[in-house]
């Protein structure tokens, strides 16, 4: 009996996965990446065949999928602010909400040279965004994880953006002080588990998701150490949980009575980002 075509297998690869919450775009998706097709190259292929290899290789895919495991780390990269990135269960999944941090930044600060740097940078994608819109900027992507800085180490490459890469626990190796101090840093309380997707809990790093101290953790040390690395001028932009406002704020506020503490909604609007102006 001979294989599907590509009309009949994208027909079949949703009805393998609708029942987990599947769409057709992600079928698509699965498809394309198989194949190292565009959707254009998709549609231009419907009549045909799939081989043996190919139609093997999507099945076990689609196995992945229905086991949860996130379709970046299926398909290996994700898409973040107009650059591909690559994504291994080594690092967190870029979001969307992160994306309006890296426009905010963008808006606040020109094109003059500014040093940069990304805490906690996981794929790099704040940093890589920030540099890939910015070149004159001067961008340091760092991660307590070596395996995560191997990824954004790896991104940087494929992007040919130029970056130093640092393996710092929060600020004890980094040598000279930034203009521009950004993070996405673990902000998830442990009680909070039972509110997330078990896509998340199962298969992303924990180390980059939860924190003691209600979530708050990392935040406090960002303030208590971050004047290593700061000029008289410097600015922080911080993604946080968006029942967190107020508490980081305060943190904020309290190390920095005469700081401009900014808190910024994201799209949905819910509070997702602070800015600290010194």
């Amino acid at each position: 009996m001979s294989n599907p075509n590509f009309f009949e297998v994208q027909k079949w690869a949703f009805s393998c996965i609708e029942d987990n919450g599947g769409t057709m775009e992600d079928v698509d998706l699965l498809i394309c990446d198989q194949m190292r097709w565009t959707q254009a190259d998709l549609l231009v292929n419907y009549r045909n065949q799939i081989d043996d290899k190919n139609y093997q290789d999507l099945k076990d895919k689609l196995d992945l999928y229905n086991q949860h495991v996130p379709l970046q780390y299926i398909i290996g990269h994700q898409s973040f602010y107009g650059i591909k990135l690559k994504v291994t269960p080594a690092t967190l999944i870029p979001r969307l909400e992160t994306e309006e941090l890296v426009s905010w930044i963008l808006e606040d600060n020109d094109n003059q040279d500014l040093n940069v740097l990304d805490v906690g940078t996981g794929t790099g994608a704040i940093g890589l965004a920030l540099k890939d819109n910015r070149p004159s900027w001067n961008v340091t992507l760092s991660d307590i994880s070596g395996d995560a800085l191997d990824v954004a180490r790896k991104n940087a490459s494929n992007l040919d953006l130029k970056v130093s890469l640092v393996e710092s626990d929060l600020f004890s190796n980094i040598n000279e002080r930034k203009d521009i101090i950004v993070s996405n840093p673990p902000y998830i309380a442990k009680d909070e588990v039972k509110y997330m997707d078990e896509s998340v809990i199962e298969y992303e790093p924990h180390l980059a998701l939860f924190a003691d101290n209600e979530g708050l953790e990392i935040y406090q040390r960002i303030a208590d150490e971050v004047e290593k690395v700061m000029k008289s001028n410097s600015k922080i932009y911080l993604e946080i949980g968006f029942l967190q406002g107020k508490k980081v704020t305060d943190i904020f506020k309290k190390k920095f009575p005469n700081a401009k503490i900014t808190l910024k909604k994201d799209i949905n609007g819910k509070d997702r980002m602070v800015r600290v102006v010194l």
